[in-house]
């Protein structure tokens, strides 16, 4: 091989994390990037660092690992190869198996691991069409339901539900209609009984409660961080605690949203994946 493959190792378990790690560094052939603690850091390393192979944790705060990858997707990254982590031994292997992509089982056994990286490194890191086309459609069935229900639908042969959320929201304003498509929403308000759809660089005006626009908005991409609020967790940079004990958020774009005390704990899991 005359490159290394760029190997991300994504975890939110310190030491499952660092014992990865520590293990792959002994593989010549990796080139190890600097660990991910958490799902939404996972999937901005991935989109912007372009790894070559992934070693994926299924179970994280905020979004699992079959979500990472569709977050990935939904922000046109390329999907690497990815070896699933899983401590699901009963659901995991029949899950897998059947799709041909590779996994390992918690606590990694030395010889498996061996065997993972040997077979990745053989193929050179590089999808065949099937391989690829079968991660795609494991991507596609998640729904955002809890990864051990997941996995054990999956390995009985069940069906997943397609996503039940529109990929676009209709605003009708002076006569005319216009889609906007949800993944470009940054942050949306309340301005008395209306709502502000913050979209890109635009501001649309939807007459609708906060309550009836917030049912048609996947959880997994949008939180309400305040009786008034909705936020894209991928457009959050950082949450931040002020000298008077109230937290707000700050968006990739320079805008600060102020965090209620009901929602504090709420936000820190599922978007810091605290």
């Amino acid at each position: 091989m005359s490159q290394r493959l760029k190997t991300l190792v994504v975890d939110d378990e310190p030491l499952a994390r660092k014992g990865l790690s520590v293990r792959l560094e002994a593989f010549e052939e990796l080139q190890l990037m600097p660990e991910c603690p958490n799902s939404r850091t996972a999937v901005d390393v991935i989109v912007e660092e372009k790894p070559d192979l992934v070693f994926l944790d299924i179970q994280m705060p905020g979004l699992n690992g079959f979500e990472v990858l569709k977050a990935v997707k939904e922000q046109g990254g390329e999907l690497p190869t990815v070896v699933f982590v899983t401590a699901y031994d009963e659901y995991a292997i029949k899950a897998f198996e059947v799709r041909a992509l590779d996994y390992l089982l918690k606590p990694v056994d030395d010889d498996r691991l061996k065997e993972c990286v040997e077979r990745v490194i053989a193929e050179n890191s590089s999808f065949d069409t099937e391989q690829h086309e079968k991660l795609v459609g494991l991507v596609a069935e998640v729904t955002g339901q809890n990864a051990e229900d997941l996995l054990k639908t999956l390995s009985e042969g069940g069906d997943i539900a397609t996503n039940q959320y529109p990929d676009h929201i209709a605003i009708k304003d002076s006569g005319e209609i216009t889609r906007v498509a949800i993944k470009d929403i940054k942050w949306i308000d309340a301005a008395g009984d209306y709502m502000c759809i913050h979209a890109n660089d635009d501001t649309y005006i939807l007459r609708r409660t906060m309550k009836e626009l917030e049912k048609e908005l996947s959880p997994q991409l949008f939180q309400r961080v305040h009786r008034s609020a909705i936020v894209n967790v991928n457009q959050v940079e950082k949450l931040c605690n002020q000298q008077n004990g109230e937290y707000h958020l700050q968006l990739k774009n320079g805008q600060q949203l102020k965090v209620s005390r009901s929602y504090k704990d709420k936000i820190k899991q599922l978007i810091l994946g605290q």
